[in-house]
């Protein structure tokens, strides 16, 4: 079996064309609702509360609906619908809302994450700020943002000490456990400056070159797949907490533009991975 290293520079070409095909179509369901009464439901869980919006049903729902009409051989792996294929070539990775909790808050740094995985490994991905009129996309040949009627290429920014990073992670208190914590609280304790709530947007942000890591516990896949060839495309670095690649069902993440840092910040993490 080929190596997803292996997939066609012009059908890289025709999937990126039709990921931004997918962009269009979930933002066509969700703009209307940003801000408006989006029929807030709780889904709960053990970590409590747990919002769902008809935005995030209606944007995947069509983002599947297209799929199945273009290539209906591909799987799907969604946040609200589940497993459709989960074992083909090509499986497409869904979270159409990330960052509920701000979406319900009408703060635009909710995203869309649309992954495509091949043979079983993330090789294209896009983080969509709708609102923001922003698409950040990657792969293999190179990351770009698509915004505002213009296109650049993304590049990671060299941070080769802890000390002078810009770190974020969404909820410590709520998405990490006591030891989780306590590995945070050195991280954090070492960095310049830490940004709480930004969910995927502060996945772009690295790519971008405006923050240097970003630090995670609980993830599932749609929460990140989209992100690892991103910026792994913008030269930056997606792991777990140990430094091993991410595996398939997402867990304790670290993404990060330098690897120098990275390495700093994994003394402390290590010390809590699962």
């Amino acid at each position: 079996m080929p190596s997803p290293a292996a997939l066609a520079a012009d059908r890289l070409s025709e999937l990126d064309a039709f990921l931004l095909e997918l962009n269009t179509v979930a933002a066509d369901v969700i703009l209307p609702l940003f801000r408006a009464d989006h029929g807030l439901e709780d889904k709960g869980g053990v970590r409590g509360f747990d919002p769902v919006t008809a935005a995030d049903k209606g944007a995947e729902a069509a983002i599947r609906k297209l799929i199945a009409a273009r290539y209906p051989d591909h799987g799907v792996i969604g946040e609200e619908y589940g497993e459709d294929r989960p074992d083909a070539e090509f499986v497409w990775v869904l979270d159409p809302v990330d960052g509920t909790r701000a979406f319900i808050s009408g703060l635009p740094l909710w995203c869309v994450l649309i992954g495509l995985r091949h043979q079983g490994r993330p090789v294209l991905g896009s983080i969509a700020q709708p609102f923001l009129d922003e698409i950040y996309l990657g792969h293999a040949a190179g990351s770009r943002l698509i915004a505002r009627g213009q296109t650049k290429p993304l590049q990671v920014r060299p941070c080769p000490k802890l000390t002078d990073a810009v770190i974020a992670t969404t909820d410590p208190e709520g998405c990490f456990d006591g030891a989780e914590l306590g590995a945070w609280t050195q991280v954090r304790a070492a960095a310049r400056l830490a940004r709480l709530g930004c969910d995927a947007y502060a996945y772009a942000m690295v790519a971008m070159g405006k923050m240097d890591m970003v630090i995670e516990a609980g993830l599932k896949a749609w929460d990140i797949e989209s992100a690892i060839p991103l910026i792994e495309g913008a030269g930056g670095l997606v792991t777990n907490w140990r430094g091993q690649p991410v595996g398939p069902d997402g867990g304790q993440i670290v993404i990060a533009g330098d690897q120098a840092c990275l390495d700093e910040a994994l003394v402390a993490l290590k010390r809590s991975a699962k």
